[in-house]
């Protein structure tokens, strides 16, 4: 025997995801202090269980595979999944991630945004065509004819793969198109045609001609798509088969090649005469389709912060078994800064995220009599999207360094910590990258009342730290100059942080906000992690974040 195995930590398996986030607790006692907490312990127990990590080994390892023709030459379009693929995505919708909460009362929203950040620290890629199921709701409401035929099973919970007639399934996904080749966000320069065919049942069908560069998880049931019709950009609803049962004309040309991602399958179409049907008026599409994407934004925001927190739990564990001259690595003066860091951003990402899911729940069931959440929702999404998606992917490095070479090997998928690493990019390009977000910022900002909400919505924070107050004056008066577009950015991230910080005053111990606001508003954010001031109470911070 030339070497022995030791001093290595163990498979990071068969760990209550929910139960060992406190921060995540105590943000849901703060905003929903009747949810439903077991069913969010036992989401994550199975989420992190060791069945699950298995799961999500294999769907990513074993990609998707396209099929464009059957052996007798007849065009399918058929995209093959790994069984542990289907797996994943039937407990997704098992635990209501998709379009269950426009079923349910109060509350709803805010439950399905705790349970998408924790089946996101287990499996991320299947979560696509979820969120994208549950963000079409407000944008369908503009047919009613469609909503009232397919919003049944957009929100019923048994998960059905079946290439079938949507009233012959038990449930239904939904996706979306609207990148093209030439125009990327600038969507105003899509060129895939629509052309009036007939009036019928479900309104006005068109018949579709183009492509779309990105479509991602083309086996979806239906999918929201732009095109040019006469009147101009318009949104469609098109399913992949028509009432009749015939396939539709939507060809799968290639599966992308991606960074990350694997186990979804994002694709390149071609629409060859596909029927399609209006939703809403003709050149109205975009704002239409933004009613989708606002939510599936907030997604994003959900999944980066649900990221963060499974790398930071990864580098916690390995460093409290791992040892390194001569003591634990959590023990390390230095690496406890680090990870004390860590834990920070990884509950001001959280606490950001699950409050834009609050405002969104207490617009969409009439909890709004001053306005204040509308004008929050608003705001909230692209500030959050813009920096917890933005801080994903140095997250990730910096956890990944606590692991050291074993954070960098895939080892045929069981190195979970780098399969995070490729993902976290996603969510920052995916509905809109950080120019797209800072310019909507600017928008928000031109809304009524948007200072008075902010200035209730700090309320708790004020006088409490100085670097907060200062921050809160020099952001007041950014906002009163309505920055120009260059400037955009830096506006953005000063809001993120004050209203994190807000968050962390509400609902999380004194020694977190205090040392947020000493890290982030005094110290500045820097482009690495590790420089807490020294003073800071970094035993707390760690044992608050541990996965016990």
């Amino acid at each position: 025997m030339t070497h022995e195995v030791f001093n290595q930590s163990t498979p990071f398996v068969d760990i209550n995801l929910f139960s060992a986030n406190q921060p995540l607790q105590d943000a849901l006692d703060f905003h929903h202090p009747g949810y439903d907490r077991e069913h969010l312990h036992a989401l994550g127990a199975e989420a992190g269980s060791a069945a699950m990590q298995e799961h999500a080994r294999l769907a990513n390892t074993f990609a998707p595979q396209l099929r464009t023709h059957d052996r007798f030459g007849r065009r399918i379009d058929a995209v093959e999944f790994h069984p542990s693929y289907h797996a994943l995505l039937g407990s997704a919708l098992r635990h209501g991630l998709h379009g269950a909460p426009w079923s349910a009362g109060p509350g709803a929203h805010i439950e399905r945004a705790a349970a998408f950040m924790l089946f996101t620290e287990c499996e991320p890629s299947v979560l696509c065509p979820v969120s994208m199921s549950y963000a079409v709701t407000p944008a369908l409401r503009a047919n009613a004819a469609i909503a009232q035929a397919w919003m049944p099973r957009i929100t019923a919970r048994e998960y059905d793969a079946r290439f079938l007639p949507f009233e012959r399934k038990t449930s239904v996904t939904l996706g979306m198109g609207m990148t093209e080749k030439q125009g990327g966000s600038d969507v105003r320069a899509n060129t895939t045609r629509a052309e009036f065919d007939a009036d019928t049942p479900w309104g006005r069908a068109y018949r579709l001609i183009g492509h779309k560069w990105f479509f991602s998880a083309p086996m979806c049931d239906a999918f929201l798509v732009l095109a040019q019709a006469p009147g101009g950009l318009s949104c469609f609803f098109l399913p992949r088969l028509l009432p009749d049962g015939q396939v539709n004309a939507l060809h799968i040309q290639r599966l992308k090649h991606k960074l990350g991602n694997h186990a979804n399958a994002s694709s390149e179409v071609e629409f060859e005469g596909a029927t399609a049907w209006l939703v809403g008026e003709e050149g109205r599409g975009v704002p239409q389709i933004l009613a989708m994407g606002a939510l599936t934004r907030l997604d994003c925001a959900l999944g980066t912060a649900g990221l963060m927190r499974q790398a930071l739990s990864l580098a916690l564990h390995h460093c409290d078994e791992r040892h390194a001259f001569g003591k634990p690595l959590v023990e390390q003066p230095l690496m406890r800064n680090v990870l004390a860091d860590l834990a920070l951003e990884s509950e001001a990402a959280t606490a950001i995220a699950l409050r834009l899911a609050v405002a969104i729940d207490r617009t969409e069931h009439g909890q709004d009599a001053d306005g204040l959440e509308a004008v929050m929702r608003r705001l909230l999404t692209p500030v959050a999207k813009f920096w917890v998606c933005k801080r994903g992917a140095a997250f990730a490095q910096e956890a990944m360094e606590c692991l050291g070479g074993n954070g960098y090997v895939e080892e045929g998928g069981e190195g979970v910590m780098a399969r995070l690493y490729r993902e976290m990019p996603l969510n920052s390009i995916w509905e809109g990258a950080g120019n797209i977000m800072a310019l909507d910022v600017l928008r928000a900002l031109r809304g009524t009342a948007v200072e008075d909400a902010l200035m209730q919505e700090t309320r708790e924070a004020q006088g409490r730290h100085p670097a907060f107050d200062a921050e809160l004056r020099h952001l007041r008066a950014a906002m009163d100059a309505v920055a120009d577009e260059s400037q955009a950015r830096g506006l953005a991230r000063s809001l993120a942080l004050v209203l994190q910080a807000a968050q962390l005053a509400r609902h999380s111990p004194d020694f977190v906000f205090d040392t947020f606001c000493a890290a982030r508003l005094q110290g500045g954010c820097g482009t690495v992690f590790g420089l807490l001031p020294g003073a800071s109470d970094f035993d707390s911070i760690i044992s608050r974040s541990m996965p016990n």
